[in-house]
C-alpha cells in the first residue's frame, strides 16, 4: 500500500509540473491542497501503522507471557493431583490400620472380660466352698466375704491363738485343716496369710518387741501349719504382717480391739492369662 500511495502523489506531482504552466491558480492550489491531504493521511497512516505494530509486538509479549503462567499453572496442578492421590492412599491405608487395630482391642477387650466373668463366677463357687466346710467356726469368730474379686477368710485371733501367743491351738488347727481341704482342691487360687493385731503395746512377751513382730509370727505360723501340716503347696503361700496399721475399727473399746486382732486369709485367682492379654 505504501507503493501504491507514493506512485500516486508522483504521478500527480509530475503531472501537476508537466501542466504547470496552463493550469490556473485556482487549479494549482487545489492540487497542492490535495497533495498536503494525501502527505497529511500518509503521516496519519504511518503512526498508525507504528501503533499497531507496537500493539501487536506487546500482544506477543502477553501471550508469551500468559502461555508461560498457563504452564506454570498446569505444572502445580498436576504436583496437587499427586499429592492428592498419595494422601488419599495414605489416609485409606491408615483407616485400614486403625480399624483393624481396633478389631484386635475388641477382641483383646472380650477375652479380658471374658477372663474376669470366669473369675468371679470361681471366686463364687469358692466362697460357697469355704463357707460350707467352716461353716462350725462361724461362731467363733470366723467369716467369709468376697472384696475386690478376692475371698478373704477371716479368722479372729481367739479362734486360733491363746492371748499373746503364736502357738496355733487345737481349735484352730481344726479350722486350718478344713480350710486346707478346700485349697488343696483349688489349685489356680494364690494365698496370701496376713497377720493383724490392735494398738495395744506389747508387753512381757520375750523375744516378740512389739505388734510387727507378733502379726508377722501368727502370720508364719498358720502359713507352716498349712504346709508342713496340711500338705499345701508352698509356693502358693504368701506370709505378711500387717501389725496394728489396718484395723477393722477404732480400737477404743475390748470389742473392737478383739476384731482388730486376726488372721486374714486371702484368696486371689491367678491371672497369668489375663496378664498377658494386657501385655499384649
Amino acid at each position: 500500500m505504501k507503493k501504491i500511495i507514493l506512485f500516486l502523489f508522483a504521478v500527480m506531482a509530475v503531472s501537476a509540473w508537466s501542466s504547470c504552466v496552463i493550469l490556473s491558480p485556482k487549479k494549482y492550489k487545489s492540487l497542492l491542497s490535495k497533495q498536503d491531504s494525501l502527505s497529511k493521511g500518509w503521516t496519519e497512516s504511518q503512526q498508525k501503522n507504528e501503533s499497531l505494530e507496537g500493539l501487536i509486538a506487546r500482544l506477543r509479549k502477553d501471550t508469551v507471557g500468559l502461555s508461560s503462567a498457563l504452564n506454570d499453572l498446569k505444572s502445580r496442578y498436576s504436583e496437587m493431583d499427586s499429592n492428592y492421590t498419595k494422601l488419599r492412599s495414605n489416609s485409606s491405608s491408615e483407616i485400614n490400620k486403625l480399624s483393624s487395630d481396633l478389631k484386635k482391642r475388641e477382641q483383646r477387650l472380650k477375652e479380658v472380660e471374658e477372663i474376669l466373668r470366669k473369675r468371679d463366677e470361681a471366686t463364687n463357687q469358692l466362697k460357697e466352698k469355704l463357707q460350707q466346710a467352716l461353716l462350725g467356726f462361724t461362731k467363733n469368730g470366723l467369716t467369709v466375704e468376697i472384696r475386690n474379686g478376692k475371698v478373704y477368710v477371716s479368722l479372729m485371733d481367739k479362734l486360733l491363738f491363746p492371748s499373746g501367743s503364736i502357738i496355733i491351738d487345737e481349735k484352730g488347727k481344726q479350722a486350718l485343716s478344713q480350710l486346707a481341704n478346700v485349697l488343696k482342691q483349688q489349685p489356680e487360687i494364690n494365698i496370701a496369710v496376713e497377720g493383724h493385731t490392735d494398738s495395744q503395746k506389747i508387753t512381757n512377751l520375750g523375744q516378740i518387741k512389739d505388734n510387727w513382730d507378733l502379726s508377722v509370727l501368727r502370720s508364719t505360723s498358720v502359713v507352716r501349719y498349712l504346709t508342713e501340716v496340711s500338705k499345701v503347696e508352698a509356693v502358693r503361700m504368701t506370709a505378711t504382717g500387717k501389725g496394728e496399721f489396718q484395723p477393722l475399727g477404732p480400737n477404743t473399746t475390748a470389742e473392737s480391739r478383739s476384731k482388730n486382732r486376726r488372721i486374714e486369709i486371702v484368696l486371689s485367682p491367678k491371672l497369668d492369662e489375663l496378664y498377658d492379654l494386657i501385655k499384649q
